[in-house]
Formats: C-alpha cells, structure tokens, sequence
C-alpha cells in the first residue's frame, strides 16, 4: 500500500505504540541481562525469558500471552524498590535501546513533528521503561502500566493501571482531553491485534510488521500497513546533549509518579 501523506494539523497527534513498533522486540525482555547484573534475577529466569521472546516473535501477543506475561513480572518483581528499578533502567536505557530502534518509526517521529502534531508513546510495558524511554525519544508524553506501590516504594505484586487493549484508549482520551485533540485527525502506530481498540480510536490507523490477524483485519479494512525492519543508532537522531538530558529528566517523572492516569485519579480523589 501506498504510504499516507501526513496533514499539517496543531490538534492532531500520533500514538506509537512501543515493542516491535518503535523497538525491534519486547522493552521487557530487552532489560533481562541488566536486571541480572543487579542482581534482581538470575540465569534461569533470563532463560524463560528468552523462551518468552521467541514466542512472542513467532506467535505474536494475544490477550492469554499478555496475561501471563503481566502476571509473571508482578509476581518476579514483588518487594524490588521503584525508584531503584527506575534508576536502574534509565542509567542501562542508552545501551539496551541504542541498537534497536527502528528508523523508520523515527522518521515518522520527524514527519509528525513537521506537520505540528504531538507524539505520544503508548505501551503495556512498565511506566519505569516506557516514561524515561518516551522523552529519550522526543515524545511529549506516555501511556504505561503502573504497578502499584506500597508507603515504602516497594512494588506490592499488583497492578495499578494496565495499559493494555481498550485500557490504551481510555489513556489516549485523557491525553486528547489534556491537550485538545481531534482524534478523527489523528494517527496510531501498532503492530498487534491486541491494539485494534487504539487503532480504531484514530481517524488514521497505520499497521507495523503486523500479526497474521492484524494483517488480515488491515486488509480487509484497507488500512494501510508498513514494515519497519532497519534500526538506527539513536545518537545520529537524537543528539548526545538531547538524550543526557531526556534520561536525567525520565527518571524523575518515574520516580514522582509522573503519569495521565496518576494525574487525573489525584484530580478526582
């Protein structure tokens, strides 16, 4: 298919969503060999981890999978210190996310800035990943799961807002409240079946490297579909200064809570 000329519009946007959209594979599993050298799990967890990576490559991420996975990295991460983890991701962020980067999610990145639209990365991964790595990106803001947290910062095994199916879209509403969007203007990027409710909440919906039942949908909707495949060290893009900067600023917004979902329950409360 040809691709969608992007239309200069100031209430418009683009939702990203992040693994192997933006990112050639799972932001989770990405981390393992960090979370490892910390100490946090150990040789036979990466292991199934990478187990995990394969199946999700292969068979893509239906609901049952994204259950387990969620499941099994509350359970593993259970009493670890949030702003420990923060720190942890965001001083390995460059390293891990350097090399696998699609370019050609940048490049789109570049075109919507041009034409005057916000940028938002949308994902199921944790705030602790998806926050720091949205601003190292450029991105005005983000939609991430928040595990939840007791008084003393420790993650309690439970989950405070899962980012995840029409969860997503009920985020990408209250960014569009937030800034004035027209969501009929809008575009969404995303790879998965598990993401039809965020692509059908756009007015443009563009389908990456797609499963085989996102395909077929995109097909016979006529959505038009593209295949990310060339990754881009993000310091050609980006800029040293920049990326020190959106690092040292991602950890904060994790470490404070920073999210839509935490900002409009405290307005509510």
């Amino acid at each position: 298919m040809g691709d969608q000329t992007v239309v200069p519009a100031r209430n418009a946007a683009a939702f990203f969503d992040l693994d192997k959209t933006t990112i050639a594979t799972a932001s989770m599993f990405a981390f393992g060999s960090t979370l490892r050298n910390a100490g946090f799990i150990n040789s036979r967890l990466i292991m199934r981890a990478v187990w995990g990576r394969l199946v999700f490559k292969y068979l893509g991420a239906d609901h049952e999978r994204m259950e387990d996975m969620r499941n099994s990295a509350l359970r593993l991460c259970k009493g670890w210190d949030q702003k420990e983890v923060s720190a942890l991701v965001t001083d390995a962020l460059e390293e891990v996310i350097e090399p696998i980067v699609y370019r050609e999610a940048m490049e789109e990145m570049a075109a919507h800035r041009a034409a005057g639209h916000k940028i938002f990365v949308v994902s199921a991964s944790p705030e602790e990943i998806v926050v720091p790595l949205s601003k190292y990106l450029g991105a005005d803001g983000a939609v991430a799961t928040i595990a939840e947290t007791n008084r003393e910062g420790k993650y309690t095994g439970e989950v405070e807002f899962y980012s995840y199916g029409p969860f997503k879209v009920d985020g990408i509403e209250a960014l569009a409240l937030e800034h004035d969007l027209d969501l009929d203007h809008s575009y969404a990027y995303t790879d998965s079946i598990t993401d039809l409710p965020m692509l059908e909440a756009v007015g443009h919906p563009i389908v990456v490297n797609p499963d085989k039942a996102l395909a077929q949908i995109a097909a016979d909707r006529g959505w038009e579909i593209r295949w990310f495949s060339n990754t881009v060290p993000l310091r050609q893009r980006v800029g040293e200064h920049a990326m020190t900067g959106a690092l040292v600023a991602g950890v904060g917004a994790v470490a404070g809570g920073a999210s839509w979902y935490v900002r409009s329950r405290r307005r509510t409360a």
